[in-house]
Formats: structure tokens, sequence, C-alpha cells
């Protein structure tokens, strides 16, 4: 059953970045305008971020076996649609149908794990295969992405989902035990609407600020907008009886900064990988086999890292090696040198996911480890999204790929990627510097006398 829920996981981290190097083959067959291209990307880890916290929430009350089997469904209806896309509009829909899918299966997985391995041990085991299942599905996705690409059209990356999620479904259906809550929360729908509808308008205007290489009054109003019902959600998850999100949890500093070294760790790592894939086929002239394979190095140093990490925090603390990560990530990044400078932050990378997602967890008090768990996976999915919107419109703002090929092409990307990687880096050397600081655990009242 675990092999059937980290399956799972491992596809939902594929489709992170599946795609990335397919974006100059998708590019040419379905003309995308770059706003269109970078929802293409993104819109289904925005998705899954948006609904993972209500998709555990209604897995509570229909039942987590059913909420998972919808999921895989959904996810494997998707990815057959999106085969025969034929437009650049169809293939966001079709992502978001992606992303409903994936939200429902991250919902009800780490869900039923807590249910079928009750002994902490055992649980703890359970979830770091879970966890690790969907960072070696990112990490993979490119060089999948590339090898399909080879012999096969650019829906093929879409394609190769189908027969899995078919054996995944059969599976769940004849090994995975119903479970419930027995006293389940109401589901905060018009919270969920606000959160959407907030997220989509902010997300929707720094894309048209890309596009448009500044603000206009449609961007300006989108993000208003945006930010105003994102601030309403805020009001209704401290005054409902039932949020959705726990926001007393971000009363801790710890648990506040760990989430926000999280979302932008990994957020950034995305981007990255993003970036570089459009980097070795436009302007090195890499096939999308070599592409993943030039992205090999920084998959594996990330997996290095998130292997070494326990150990390394034994040693020097968590707090340390989580600021000494982001450190080092964003020092790869301000100092290109090739190989060298991937496996650094691969390595850095892989430091920060594993012990920031800890550091969640571990600030939270036992009781509330449902909405810790929901919040550290919403982190990840936002981060990923949010990574791509922000540094793909940095590079928007000098390249556009309908540029005729030539010398001037090649040197508006290279400025792009030079102004996104460069936010990046400062982006992860101000976290190192505060995580250094507000990670530090609270200090314990003295007992001697005075």
């Amino acid at each position: 059953m675990l092999g059937v829920l980290c399956t799972s996981l491992l596809l939902v981290g594929m489709d992170l970045t599946v795609l990335h190097v397919a974006v100059p083959t998708l590019t040419a067959h379905l003309r995308p305008s770059q706003s269109q291209l970078l929802w293409i990307v993104d819109t289904y880890s925005l998705t899954v971020a948006a609904l993972l916290v209500s998709c555990g929430t209604i897995g509570d009350r229909v039942g987590r076996k059913r909420m998972l089997a919808g999921g895989f469904a959904v996810f494997g209806l998707a990815s057959a649609a999106a085969t025969a896309c034929s437009t650049a509009v169809a293939l966001i829909a079709v992502r978001a149908g992606l992303g409903i899918g994936a939200a429902m299966i991250m919902s009800a997985t780490v869900s039923i794990i807590r249910t079928v391995f009750p002994d902490d041990r055992e649980r703890a085991t359970a979830i770091g295969l879970w966890t690790a299942s969907h960072s070696v599905g990112a990490a993979i996705g490119p060089l999948v992405g590339g090898l399909l690409l080879q012999r096969f059209p650019w829906g093929s990356v879409f394609a190769v989902n189908v027969p899995v999620v078919a054996v995944a479904l059969v599976l769940t259906l004849r090994l995975v035990p119903e479970s419930r809550d027995p006293a389940p929360r109401r589901w905060d729908a018009a919270g969920a609407a606000l959160s959407v509808a907030g997220l989509g308008g902010t997300v929707f205007a720094l894309k048209r600020f890309g596009e448009h290489s500044g603000a206009d009054t449609v961007s300006v109003a989108a993000i208003l907008a945006g930010v105003a019902l994102l601030g309403c959600f805020v009001l209704r998850q401290r005054r409902t009886a039932n949020p959705l999100l726990d926001l007393s949890l971000f009363a801790d500093r710890r648990f506040t900064m760990a989430t926000v070294c999280v979302l932008g760790g990994f957020g950034c790592y995305t981007a990255l990988l993003f970036l570089l894939s459009q980097r070795f086929q436009l302007i090195d002239g890499d096939s999308p086999v070599r592409a993943g394979l030039a992205m090999l190095p920084i998959a594996a140093a990330n997996a290095a890292g998130a292997i070494t990490a326990p150990a390394l925090a034994a040693r020097w603390s968590g707090r340390w090696v989580i600021s000494g990560g982001l450190a080092l990530f964003a020092l790869a990044l301000a100092v290109p040198g090739g190989v060298v400078s991937l496996a650094v932050a691969g390595i850095g990378s892989g430091l920060v996911m594993t012990l920031g997602a800890d550091a969640i967890m571990s600030a939270a008090r036992p009781e509330q480890a449902g909405e810790a768990a929901g919040i550290q996976e919403t982190a990840f999915e936002l981060g990923a999204g949010l990574g791509v919107v922000v540094l793909g419109t940095v590079l928007t703002l000098s390249y556009h790929p309908d540029q005729p090929a030539g010398p001037a092409r090649d040197q508006a990307f290279e400025t792009g990627y030079t102004a996104a990687v460069g936010t990046a880096a400062v982006l992860l050397a101000l976290l190192a510097a505060l995580s250094a600081t507000l990670l530090r655990p609270p200090r314990r009242a003295s007992t001697s006398p005075t």
C-alpha cells in the first residue's frame, strides 16, 4: 500500500517539472504568448496549492480512500485530455484539471499514512519515503520528458501518466482501507473561494506585468483585487469557527520562518530547473534528452543534501544547516560555475527542503500536526508555482520566445536569465540571514532564585 502511495507522489512531483524540457517544442506547436506559456507551466502547482487544504477537509468527511481513488481518476482523465489539446488555452485548463487531481491525491495520501501507521517510528519512516518520492519525481521530470520527446510528440509527457494511474487506481481499490474523521470539520467553502480568487488575481497581475514589460491598468487592478481578497481570506480564517487554515500556528516565529524558507527554497529550485531547461535548449542547442541529462547533477546533489541533512542537523543544529543551505544555494546562483555550481545549488536546496519541512512539523504542537502538514505541503506547491511566476516574469521583461532566432534573441535571453537568477540569489541570501536569527529556539525561563 505504501508503494502505491509513494508512486502517486512520484507522479505528482514529476508533473511539476516534466513539461520544462517540452516548452520549446510545445511553443512551436501551440504558439502561446509569454503569459500563456507561464500559465501552462505553473497552473498545475498553483492549483494544487490552492486546493490541498480544502481537499483534505472534504476527504475527512467523504472518506480518504474515496478521495484518493477520485484523485487518480481525475488525474488520469486530465492526462489523457492533455494529449489532444490544440490550443494554449485548452492546455492551461487541462493543467488545472491535473492540479485538482494532484491535490486530491496528496491530501488523501498523508491522511491515509497517519491512519495505517499508528506507530510513531513507522509513521515517520513512511512519511519520509512519501516525501522523498515527491522530490525524486520533481528531480527526474526533465529527464523523463526529454526521453519521451526524443521519440514521441510533446503530448507523450502526459500520456505516460495514464497507464500508471490506471494500475494505481486498481491497487488503491484493493489495498487501501477506508477511513474518515469521526468528527470532521465543516468545509469553509467561502474561505476556499476567497483564497483561490485572491491567489489567481495576484498571479495574473504578475504575469501580465512581465508580458507587457510594465504595469498597466488591468494589472494594477488585478493585483489590488487579489491582495484585497487574500486579506479578506485571512480575516475570515481568524473569525470563523471552522477555518481552512489554523493561522494561530503562524504566531510562532519559528513556524513562520520555516514555512517561508520552504516556500522560497523550493520555489527557487523549481524555477531554476525551468530556466535551465530553456537555456540548455534555446541557447546551447541541446536536445530535450541532453537538457534533461544536463540537469541530473542538481537533482543528484539535491537528493544527497536531503539524505545528509539529518546528520548535519544533529551536529550543528537545524537552524544553522538551514541557513547554510540557503547561503550555499545563493552563492551557487551568484557565482555560476557549470556543473560545480549546479551541484552546490542542489545540495543547498536539499538541506533546506528536508530540514525546513521538519522545522515546520517540530514547531507545531502534536494536536496541530494535521494542520501543520497541510501548510507544509501547501508551502512546497505554492513555492513551485510562485517561483516560476516571479522568476519567469523577470525573464520575460527582456526575452520573448517569438523573437527571431539569432544573436539578438540569445542576448535577450542571457540578460533575462542573469536577472532572474540574480533575483533568486538575493532572495535566498536574505532568507539565510533571517533564518539564522528567527529559527533560534525560544530561551527557557531561568528557575534559579534571584
